[in-house]
């Protein structure tokens, strides 16, 4: 796995996480943010991580297209959508819904409720970054359950960020990554990628210059119970 720490990748990770967050909450999207702090932190709700990655895939690329022989660039007829166990060591392997239940890594309904946030999730991105020239070519979430005072789970959530870092984004008419395949594919100017994403966001002043600021390189996250 390629790593490398990038100079002021976290603060606008932050920013568009918290925007794009927000604009789920306001069509119905329950998620784990409850406020930016600063800069470079969030309040969230601690929620208990279902250990599954899932995969929303609109147009065909990066492992679909390796695995399966796809052409990238393949617009698929609808959404996509896959499970991956959240496991480093094993390189995060993709699974079915029967490895799920097998191995209880989460019930039936939980399940069914997540693929249907999901497609929602997919269904108001999709339109947020098309009204700005953005293709929303892929993502990947992850989902949390909050617990009662009788320790019972009774609520899954949005418990992901959701960023060029976790979103392949493509510009509609020239099909440019402004995503993090800028890295993964030895592209360049990442952080003028992240920005771009920002600006047509409206969510950062055009003549800010965030590679002048010492901003730090990581987001940060709080916790509230």
């Amino acid at each position: 796995m390629k790593k490398a720490s990038i100079e002021g990748k976290g603060v606008l990770n932050n920013r568009i996480s918290e925007y794009l967050l927000n604009s789920l909450g306001h069509c119905g999207v329950k998620t784990h943010l409850v406020k930016r702090l600063n800069m470079r932190e969030q309040l969230i709700k601690k929620v208990e991580i279902i250990p599954i990655e899932f995969i929303v895939r609109n147009i065909a690329t990066g492992s679909l297209s390796k695995r399966l022989g796809i052409s990238e660039g393949t617009v698929l007829e609808k959404p996509l959508l896959e499970y991956y166990l959240k496991n480093d060591e094993l390189g995060d392997p993709i699974i079915t819904k029967e490895h799920i239940y097998a191995f209880e890594w989460a019930a039936k309904e939980e399940i069914k409720d997540i693929d249907k946030m999901s497609f929602k999730i997919n269904d108001i991105l999709q339109g947020l970054f098309r009204g700005v020239g953005i293709k929303l070519v892929d993502f990947k979430v992850e989902y949390g359950r909050i617990w009662n005072k009788n320790r019972q789970a009774n609520e899954i959530i949005l418990a992901d960020e959701i960023s060029p870092d976790t979103c392949r984004l493509w510009d509609i008419k020239t099909e440019k990554k402004l995503d993090k395949d800028r890295f993964r594919k030895d592209l360049g100017n990442i952080i003028e990628a992240y920005q771009e994403v920002a600006r047509r966001l409206g969510i950062m002043p055009e003549e800010t210059n965030i590679s002048e600021v010492n901003f730090g390189k990581t987001t940060s996250i709080k916790f509230k119970k």
